[in-house]
């Protein structure tokens, strides 16, 4: 618009930093040394490298990019630059430097360069980038382009609508819907995101493709439907003039008749007047025709004389007319020449002496030459006088050549033309004039000798014709005569012909009048049934037509905007918009659907059949994807659109293609040749390369349609079409690519799955009626394909030209399309019957169709939970179809199908949980109950709602009428169950029952528990509900006990581990992939059995650069049988694409079958999805639950094993100590679901640990008569599992619990391994009787086994079950969370309310006056430093939180810290800026700045006032350094080494001091866990129920001497800053969240506490 040009860079796929360079150096010196200004032109699209940007921040901040152009080009540039200096500078400029010539070339570069950078804000990459490169900000403006203002949407609308031909009352109502469109696509947008987490994009680009779409649907529609309406009414226009015309063609048939007979009269009197006549004509006619023949043979002698004649002139006329043309060319000139020659040559006198004596000239007698004594005669002084004549030429031309006497005649021959010379070629050479004349003598001779034969038979000729001329005129009387006589009977003839043709019309009238007749009967009987429906048609096609403004508006919508969309968003949305065009009076149907509107039903039969599945969802896309301007980005998880395009355009020789290698270039093939391209397998980028593709950047050249991709223009063929599909589940598609493509998901729906499955089941069950209806499918496709082609010949012959009634061809044609179209309705007829017939069989099968589709939607959506819980349709399928063969057959249908649903169910459920860790292998028999419940409606959605969440909670204003044990949380709840209609009542009659509640409450078995009254009733997910309100911390074993009562026991008990099975099922071409927890190995599974088959192994730990080497190695496994473990591919991303296309290469053609592709990974989302869809996954974890892991141990090597057990020479001790060794590591493993409680750190005790363990428990056994304990407890405590451990306290827990199970009791039968004796040594003695005990254990293991006190299980089961809800939630299609109110301004608000609560900073100068460092007083250092530190930490939130508003109102730029500062200050966590500079703490926010502000409120009262009496020990930073000074101060005091010095602890009863003790301190402040202090019997005691933190006594600290410390029996509890307890291991052994260890008065051993985990908090987490 400005004039300049444009220049922008072109990405290919070899695109570089060397390209870009050099793109960059031509830029520069197009507008440096140019003379027009540049535009640069770029996008975010086009970043292939980050290094682009930092030259684009060059650019913008220096002009240039430094030492960009090597010396020669600047060489070349300053002179390019020079002429424009001259311009500028002058005569100066010729002086100017290299230096100064760059300098300026630098300046016009500034000068005349225009960058424009068009970058997305969406994501993390441009704030980075701003963050990165300031220029981007500093050097630019920027124009945001927000999301268009209604106004704007109006008015693009009525701008492209107003050449539409719309009915000016609709016109605004359409426009305002057009916005309303897009404006509630943001809102669902929104919604989309917040309730299934995936994010769609509704941009201006799809507004205009709205309208866009609108425009050419609707002038197709309209276009189609009044084609197809003019079609019908002119068919019926035929058959009502048929109608009608029958009897006007009755009553003209019957006033024919008379004028026929006369028309017969007239002709017969005619023919008898020409019979009567006719002798004398013919007689006559022979005789003239005799003469005639006579003269006739005359003439002919006479015309052979006349072309003799003619023969001999034809010969002499040519030689005289070339004579007298040689005449014309002499010259007056060329005979003054001749004339005056003295010595003329000889042929010139040759020449003019044979003219003179063909004109009588006389000769002179001259004297010889030769001999002067003789005269001789001579002719060229006459032949001088006669050229000079003036007529000379005229005399020749008039000569008499008719008349020549035979003399001089005779003398030519003999004398001139005898001689050689005497020819016009000879003549000519000496002059021209002498060759005319010679030419003219000549021709003289041969007319002399031409005349002489001709005259005579001139003579002859003359009399001849004069004879002939008589004989002619005679004959031309008698001709005429004869005329007279044949015109008289011509007349007649034709007066005849004249009758006969009228009678002939007449006869034709007749019979045509009569054929019309029959015709229009038989127009009327064939088609008489079509009338009736075609006027039906008329009618509706004008009410579509009507329609069609708003059908085609929806249509166009839906096509615009809600193809990313889920079908129930989309249907929904649908519905309001239908409901929105009739509010405003726009014309539409009922119900409008794509299909209706823009489908066509014998095309979406064969899609169809082609594969695409039936149910509406997936036909309108079809349609989308034909009627979109854009190409379609299909989201396919399941391969359902990829197998249909396959299908569909495998005529058409379709190119499948991945974005690997060298695509591009079969790419270019198909475009030019017209084949169509399925893309596939792409990810969230799509290649830059492909961009004008995508765009459809189309351009002529040469004529022809062409496109450029990357540095190559190909022409475009118009036959080409592009499909591009992803299995990405829920890909994020930013607007770049979006407005590019046209998005539709494709994801299965429940109805097209069920018509599959239902496909399935009866193929499998009664294959002759699936093959049958298969058959009467594609027959009815086909018998409708053929009658819509029936009708539409009959149409089009119709509405041919003319009248149908006289086109007898037509209505043959007519009559034997409707017998085949009757034929055809026949034949539909009995296929539709049978249909029908076979389809209430079908239904018989919907059953278990409809439940295995909700089913495979089940396992689908566990994708939530886990990148690697990933399934392929395929897959289900197969599975679905091995329960069909496998599954107990029965007579009856509905038993059998019982059988199969409870089969493949339990099928499902086993495979399903063979991939699934043990977290979620409950939920997922969870979810699987509440589906098939669901799916037959016993499911109230919200109480399902209600049991996820715990309901919305507001206000609540019922008071708690059991505050002393109901905590507020839970009975808010219960008022909000109480709204629902099943637990109607609960809120007012829960005060009247509390004692009964209270027992519910306070049972250990609550879900077992009878509930008060008449809520007993109450079962199923309604007794769940009441569950999670009274005791949320049972929820999941009421979920068991759910799941038990629903599917059965064998639900919550998920198969022991077996790598022999999944071997058995695995192909050389399928990968199996082990999924990981922490301290899972399989590594050793697969050793061992690749040992058992005798196959090689081959393992690689992938990491940096391990690629190339692992791709070798699969090469060579493939070939030679071996096989390859790839061991954390979770940490190779880099390499996981080219791991997948090697995975797709497998083929059971060049590969081993012996091969097998081994793989391990932690759940992660760059693990590729096709080898998940397409593997074996193994879930490698130790089994969930005591009883689980036991069995898990007994059904692994080398355990299982035959015989194992008996092995040893004292079988009956290892036997027993193998049982205990067992349930010592199941326990060690456990121990990890209690957290802190259980271990510091969760260590990753595996398998290995436990094989070892049993080796040497074997060889103990072998090599001692004795049970060497010590040396086992050692072996096993300290190398094998102690190996692991690094917590010193964890140590201690280990040998405490190995203590239990490895003593002299162990090896008693019926010896108790727990206080109540549910776990005791059985007396087994072979591996099926051990598991056989171990089955019989409980399912859910009570705490006291692992040593906890009951209220253990309360603080695990709660988290457990808010783990649950959340995990089950994200099954619900629930993906993120989501918030009332702007994110900005939460942040905002909440940095202002901490602003204003944080206090002043500490005053240093007067803490440092009033406390100065004293020898005798370390607490003051100790307060100073603790000052110190609260004021770093509070001047960094106070700096942050200002920086964090500022960035919010767009003061300073947003950085990454400030971004996750906002987060944090949003989701109500202590931001990791902070953390740094703070001291531990797991507290939420809030709960967070209350403590910080107490704590600052309490070292400022010791500041401002004086040292406090008690300390609260939480208020440090550094614990450590106050009870070192506490020491330091005795140790001062008493002049004894602080190392020998220790502290001793006194629990005092009084919770509050006025003085402090005159040694040592008083402390507060901490909290025990995992038990209580016992004020009346001054020790530790067990803790309540339900109390899971009690409040420690004030302790005084004493400072003595080491050895003076008393130790009366206690427990060493160790103290820890929080609840989390560990932190980094310090030099001194200890975790850095470790204080110090309290010995607490205790009448229990020790190893009592240990086992429970006891321990002291100075701070909680609320």
């Amino acid at each position: 618009m400005a004039g300049y040009s444009l220049f922008r860079i072109e990405i290919t796929k070899t695109y570089g930093m060397t390209e870009w360079r050099d793109d960059l150096k031509r830029l520069m010196i197009e507008a440096g040394s140019g003379d027009r200004p540049v535009v640069f032109l770029f996008s975010d699209t086009q970043i292939a490298k980050e290094a682009f940007v930092e030259d684009i921040n060059n650019m913008l901040n220096a002009g240039e990019v430094p030492n960009i152009f090597p010396a020669d080009e600047k060489v070349a540039i300053c002179e390019a630059v020079r002429p424009f200096a001259k311009e500028k500078f002058g005569r100066a400029a010729s002086d100017m430097s290299p230096l100064q010539l760059y300098a300026y070339f630098i300046q016009r570069v500034k000068q005349f360069l225009h960058i424009v950078l068009a970058f997305s804000p969406i994501g993390s990459a441009f704030r980075d980038r701003l963050r990165l490169f300031p220029s981007l900000v500093n050097c630019c403006a920027i124009d945001w382009f927000t999301a268009w203002p209604g106004d704007a949407l109006l008015a693009v609308a009525e701008k492209f609508l107003k050449e539409v031909q719309l009915d000016e009352t609709v016109r605004p109502a359409i426009v305002d819907m057009c916005m309303h469109f897009h404006q509630n696509c943001n809102e669902l947008a929104a919604e989309f995101l917040l309730k299934t987490g995936r994010i769609t994009y509704v941009t201006p680009t799809s507004y205009l493709e709205l309208i866009v779409a609108f425009k050419l649907a609707l002038a197709r529609r309209r276009e189609q439907v009044l084609a197809a309406r003019d079609r019908y009414k002119s068919g019926l226009s035929q058959l009502g003039h048929a109608e009608t015309n029958v009897a006007t063609m009755q009553k003209e048939l019957t006033d024919l008749q008379p004028v026929l007979a006369e028309a017969q009269v007239a002709t017969d009197a005619l023919m008898v007047e020409i019979q009567e006549k006719l002798p004398g004509v013919r007689e006559q006619e022979e005789l003239v025709g005799a003469e005639a023949a006579v003269a006739q043979e005359e003439a002919d002698e006479v015309q052979i004389a006349v072309d003799s004649v003619q023969a001999d002139l034809d010969e002499a006329l040519p030689a005289l007319e070339s004579a007298v043309q040689a005449l014309n060319t002499i010259k007056p000139k060329d005979i003054d020449e001749v004339k005056k020659l003295s010595k003329p040559p000889a042929t010139v006198k040759l020449v003019c002496e044979a003219v003179c004596v063909m004109l009588g000239e006389k000769p002179q007698r001259i004297p010889d030459p030769d001999d002067p004594s003789k005269r001789i005669m001579d002719y060229w002084g006459p032949s001088q006088k006669m050229l000079a004549e003036k007529d000379f030429v005229q005399r020749l031309k008039s000569y008499d050549k008719d008349d020549i006497p035979p003399k001089t005649i005779k003398a030519l021959k003999e004398t001139y033309m005898t001689q050689p010379n005497f020819n016009a070629e000879a003549a000519a050479k000496a002059s021209s004039a002498a060759a005319g004349l010679c030419k003219w003598a000549l021709a003289m001779e041969v007319y002399d000798r031409v005349a002489k034969v001709v005259a005579p038979k001139k003579e002859a000729l003359a009399k001849s014709q004069a004879s002939l001329a008589e004989t002619m005129a005679l004959l031309g009387t008698k001709q005429a005569s004869l005329k007279v006589v044949q015109d008289d009977l011509a007349a007649l003839q034709a007066n005849l012909a004249g009758a006969e043709r009228k009678k002939e019309d007449l006869l034709n009238q007749v019979d045509l009048c009569g054929k019309k007749l029959v015709r229009a009967k038989q127009l009327i009987e064939s088609l008489g049934g079509e009338k009736t429906k075609w006027g039906i048609f008329v009618e509706e096609l004008d009410g579509d037509y009507v329609n069609l403004t708003g059908d085609v508006l929806v249509s166009a919508g839906l096509m615009a905007y809600l193809g990313p969309f889920t079908s129930t968003y989309r249907a929904r949305q649908m519905v309001e918009w239908v409901k929105t065009c009739q509010d405003l009076k726009i014309p539409c149907s009922a119900t409008p659907t794509l299909i209706k509107t823009l489908g066509d039903p014998v095309r979406i039969r064969q899609w169809n059949i082609e594969g695409l599945p039936t149910d509406d969802f997936s036909v309108d896309n079809a349609i989308t994807v034909f009627n979109a301007r854009r190409w379609p980005l299909m989201i396919d998880p399941q391969g359902q659109a990829n197998k249909w395009i396959r299908a569909m355009e495998a005529p058409n020789k379709l190119s499948v293609l991945k974005m690997t290698g060298e695509y591009m270039r079969n790419m270019e093939s198909a475009i030019q040749f017209g084949f169509p391209v399925l893309l596939e397998d792409v990810g969230e980028t799509l290649d830059a390369t492909l961009e004008p593709l995508l765009l459809k950047q189309i351009f002529k050249q040469g004529g022809v349609d062409s496109i450029r991709l990357g540095d190559a223009t190909i022409e475009y063929s118009e036959h080409f079409r592009f499909y591009v599909c992803t299995k990405l589940r829920n890909p994020h598609y930013v607007p770049e690519i979006s407005v590019k493509v046209t998005l539709l998901n494709f994801m299965i729906t429940p109805q097209g799955l069920q018509d599959q499955l239902l496909g399935v089941v009866v193929a499998q069950e009664r294959a002759d009626l699936e093959e049958k209806k298969n058959e009467l499918v594609l027959e009815g496709a086909e018998n409708k394909k053929k009658l819509k082609e029936i009708e539409d010949k009959i149409l089009e012959i119709l509405s041919g030209d003319g009248n149908i009634l006289e086109n007898e061809e037509a209505i043959a044609t007519l009559n034997q399309s409707k017998v085949t179209s009757d034929s055809i309705k026949e034949k539909q007829k009995i296929a539709e019957v049978t249909e029908t017939e076979i389809d209430e069989v079908r239904m018989g099968y919907t059953s278990v169709a409809y439940s295995t589709q909700v089913l495979f939607f089940c396992i689908t959506d566990l994708n939530n939970i886990e990148p690697t819980y990933s399934y392929s349709l395929a897959w289900f399928i197969n599975l679905f179809m091995g329960s069909i063969r496998n599954s107990e057959k029965a007579e009856d249908v509905a038993t059998r199908l019982d059988n199969l649903s409870d089969h493949f169910t339990y099928s499902l459920y086993k495979n399903i949980c063979r991939s699934l860790l043990e977290k979620d292998k409950l939920i997922f028999s969870f979810v699987l109950t509440v589906r098939i419940l669901g799916g037959k409606g016993l499911v109230d959605a919200a109480e399902w709602l209600f049991f996820l969440t715990g309901g919305v909670s507001l206000d609540n204003p019922h008071a708690n009428p059991c505050a002393d044990w109901l905590a507020a949380k839970q009975w808010n709840e219960i008022c909000l169950l109480s709204d629902l209609n099943a637990f109607s009542g609960l809120r007012d009659n829960f005060e009247p029952l509390k004692k009964q509640w209270r027992g519910v409450y306070d049972a250990a078995d609550p879900q077992d528990a009878t509930l008060p009254g008449n809520w007993d009733k109450l079962e199923g997910l309604r007794r769940l509900c009441v569950l999670r309100c009274i005791r949320p911390d049972k929820v999941v074993l009421g979920i068991q006990k759910f799941v038990i009562s629903e599917l059965g026991e064998r639900f919550v008990r998920p198969p022991p581990f077996d790598l022999q099975a999944c071997y058995d099922e695995s192909v050389a071409v399928s990968p199996l992939v082990f999924i990981l927890s922490p301290g899972s190995d399989p590594m050793a599974a697969v050793l061992q059995a690749a040992a058992a088959l005798g196959r090689d192994v081959a393992p690689i730990s992938l990491g940096q650069g391990q690629g190339p080497v692992a791709e070798s190695l699969i090469a060579k496994a493939r070939t030679d049988g071996s096989w390859v473990v790839l061991q954390n591919c979770h940490l190779a991303e880099s390499f996981m694409r080219r791991f997948e296309e090697i995975c797709e290469g497998l083929k059971p053609d060049d590969t081993h079958e012996n091969f097998r592709l081994w793989c391990t990974t932690y759940p992660s989302p760059i693990f590729p999805v096709s080898v998940l869809q397409n593997g074996i996954k193994m879930a490698i974890e130790p089994p969930k639950g005591l009883r689980a892991n036991l069995v898990g141990s007994y059904s692994s090597a080398p355990l299982a094993g035959d015989g194992y057990l008996e092995s040893n020479t004292k079988p009956e001790r290892f036997r027993k100590l193998c049982f205990s060794l067992c349930l010592f590591h199941a326990l060690l493993q456990e121990r990890r679901l209690y957290g802190p409680l259980g271990w510091n750190i969760p260590y990753g005790f595996n398998e290995s640990d436990m094989l070892i363990s049993l080796q040497q428990v074997f060889s103990f056994l072998e090599e001692n008569d004795e049970t060497p304990f010590k040396a086992l407890k050692y072996c096993v405590g300290e190398c094998n599992y102690g190996g692991r451990v690094t917590d010193g306290k964890d140590r201690i827990t280990l040998n405490c619990i190995l203590e239990r199970f490895f003593n002299d009791s162990v090896l008693e039968t019926g010896a108790k391994l727990s206080d109540s004796g549910t776990y005791t040594i059985p007396g087994c003695a072979t591996r099926d009787e051990f598991l056989e005990v171990i089955e019989s254990l409980p399912l859910v293991a009570a705490p006291e086994i692992f040593g906890f006190h009951e209220n253990a299980n309360i603080s695990k089961d709660v988290k457990e079950t808010n783990a649950t809800f959340a995990t089950v939630l994200l099954t619900e299609g629930g993906g993120s969370g989501g918030g009332s109110g702007d994110k900005d301004d939460a942040i905002a608000t909440t940095a202002r309310d901490i602003l204003a609560k944080l206090p002043a900073a500490y005053d240093m100068e007067r803490a440092a006056i009033n406390y100065p460092v004293l020898w005798e007083q370390s607490m003051n250092t100790v307060l100073c430093q603790e000052l110190a530190r609260f004021n770093n930490l509070t001047n960094l939130m106070k700096k942050s939180l200002v920086d964090v508003e500022k960035a919010v109102r767009g003061v300073v730029v947003m950085s990454g810290p400030l971004e996750m500062l906002g987060d944090a200050l949003v989701y109500g966590a202590i931001p990791a800026m902070w953390k740094g500079k703070s001291y531990p703490s797991f507290k939420p926010l809030a709960g967070y700045v209350q403590d910080l502000l107490e704590r600052l409120d309490f070292l400022r009262q010791w500041m401002e006032d004086e040292p406090p009496p008690t300390y609260w020990i939480s208020a440090f930073f550094f614990q450590h350094a106050f009870m070192t000074a506490s020491k330091q101060n005795y140790s001062r005091a008493e002049t004894i080494p602080i190392d020998a010095i220790g502290l001793q602890f006194e629990m005092l009863p009084n919770r509050s001091y006025a003085r402090p003790p005159s040694l040592g301190v008083y402390v507060y402040g901490f909290f025990f866990e995992g038990a209580q202090w016992d004020r009346d019997n001054k020790r530790i005691a067990e803790s309540a129920p339900k109390v899971l933190y009690t409040t420690a006594p004030l302790m005084w600290f004493q400072p003595k001497q080491t050895a003076h410390i008393q130790h009366p029996p206690s427990y060493n509890c160790p103290v820890y800053k929080t609840s989390d307890r560990r932190g980094i291991l310090a030099t001194t052994g200890h975790s850095t969240n470790f204080i110090l260890d309290v010995l607490v008065p205790s009448e229990i051993p020790e190893a009592h506490w240990v086992q429970r985990g006891v321990a002291m908090l100075s701070q909680l987490d609320d």
